[in-house]
């Protein structure tokens, strides 16, 4: 559980700015689509939006997109040591600001307000999944094409856990994408908390900063002293807005279901990480990070024999695990869901004698033949249950007696999938059965070499 309070000096924007954060690859919309499609933005308190998507609403707004915001709280609870204005009174002017912070995005009057107590939101999630929904069915257009916009489910504020973690159980169980922004992690986390290396980035042109910044003035209760007197110190400081300043948004992106009610399968993976790739040359900052760079070290000195007749990789993505996995493969196929993953990772590796790169849909795009060393490596979690079941099949009929398995994969909960990386190994042992030859865990990460039975006969 994560513990702060807007008093604490939090991280400089400075060590954010440093960390890269302005590279990660953008979000797959296309501003071509966006006008047909419909949203529903959630906030906790009045400024909620603002702070995490105002730039992603005013962009919406001047697009055309559908909009409704949803606003639970009024806030009232944001100066409780307040000597001269009471919650009643502090509800009242917030809503009146959140009025004009819209207007200033372009959504003058698209909102809905469903009166929930500031700092119990965990207690009314049936309302606020009412209120979702109820807000998707005003909306023109599509029904398929909703996507519902919600604070951080991690976020470390219990309001906006509580919201976030509603928004994506509607978004699951009615099939919706789902943008989770964060507010407060900019304050309590450090780029050492790397779940921000799984997010997305939405480009802010000039206008969409300019609203975003007369919105958050408009929010005079939050940003300015509510009076001199001990109590009513402004809320947030000069150094936390810095973080909401930055000519782009951060949203943790879960795709909508191809059809709704059913999890994400590998069927999904060419879309989804098409998307991703799309949007930048190195989504996941492989080449230059540092944790990736020591990653892909652990791996290969985690294989047991020095060279390999027949490697395969499953999931290569642009290939920087690829081209390292060739030293030591005399022929080695690497395969991913993404076209776009695939050119990049042909085009790395062109020059690789014994290196060939495919698309291919795992586990019923299976490749022939027989191998001696294969590589599931941070891609085990975008299968179903049944189909990573289906994938350890196949891993069994074609690894040769003694062969090696090799499974590496993010610890950390992967928005909009069923599985994390833990469980991918559990069910890996459990379905095979087959003896762990090395085992390594740090907190971000799992790495694990599993050995095929080696059916010899002695005598």
């Amino acid at each position: 559980m994560v513990t702060f309070s807007h008093t604490d000096q939090g991280t400089a924007e400075e060590a954010w700015a440093a960390s890269g954060l302005a590279a990660a690859p953008e979000l797959p919309l296309d501003p071509a689509e966006l006008a047909g499609m419909r949203f529903v933005v959630l906030a906790a308190h009045p400024d909620d939006e603002t702070l995490g998507a105002g730039g992603l609403m005013a962009s919406l707004a001047a697009l055309g997109a559908a909009v409704e915001v949803v606003l639970c709280t009024a806030g009232e609870g944001s100066h409780p040591d307040s000597p001269t204005t009471k919650p009643e009174q502090l509800a009242h002017t917030r809503l009146t600001e959140f009025a004009a912070a819209l207007a200033a995005l372009g959504l003058e009057g698209r909102w809905t307000f469903i009166g929930l107590p500031d700092r119990g939101l965990g207690r009314h999630t049936e309302a606020i999944a009412r209120a979702v929904r109820e807000a998707a069915r005003r909306l023109p257009g599509d029904p398929a094409r909703l996507a519902i916009v919600a604070p951080y489910r991690g976020d470390g504020h219990g309001d906006h856990d509580a919201l976030g973690a509603a928004a994506a159980d509607v978004a699951r169980q009615d099939g919706h994408a789902l943008l989770e922004y964060p507010i407060w992690f900019w304050h309590w986390a450090t780029p050492r908390n790397r779940e921000w290396q799984r997010w997305l980035r939405f480009h802010l042109d000039e206008p969409a900063r300019g609203a975003k910044k007369q919105a958050m003035a408009e929010h005079a209760t939050q940003v300015q002293p509510l009076s001199a007197l001990p109590g009513d110190e402004a809320l947030l400081s000069g150094l936390f807005l810095q973080h909401f300043s930055r000519g782009y948004e951060m949203f943790a992106w879960t795709a909508a279901p191809i059809s709704s009610g059913r999890p994400h399968s590998s069927s999904d993976a060419e879309l989804v990480f098409d998307g991703v790739h799309d949007g930048s040359e190195d989504p996941w900052n492989y080449s230059r990070s540092w944790y990736e760079r020591r990653k892909r070290a652990l791996t290969l000195a985690a294989l047991p024999a020095e060279s390999y007749e027949r490697g395969l990789e499953v999931g290569c993505s642009i290939g920087t695990l690829t081209a390292e996995l060739a030293t030591r493969c005399r022929n080695l196929l690497a395969v991913d869901a993404s076209g776009t993953a695939v050119r990049r990772a042909s085009q790395r590796l062109e020059n690789r004698a014994g290196v060939q790169v495919e698309q291919r849909v795992l586990p019923g795009a299976w490749p022939q033949g027989t191998f001696d060393l294969l590589v599931v490596s941070e891609v085990g979690y975008y299968f179903a249950v049944k189909e990573l079941a289906q994938l350890w099949d196949r891993v069994e009929t074609s690894l040769e007696p003694g062969g090696i398995l090799l499974l590496c994969h993010w610890r950390h909960p992967i928005n909009g999938w069923e599985l994390d990386g833990d469980t991918v190994h559990a069910l890996a042992r459990q379905r095979l059965g087959w003896r762990t030859a090395g085992l390594y865990q740090e907190r971000d990460f799992v790495l694990e070499v599993l050995i095929a039975p080696d059916n010899a006969v002695t005598i």
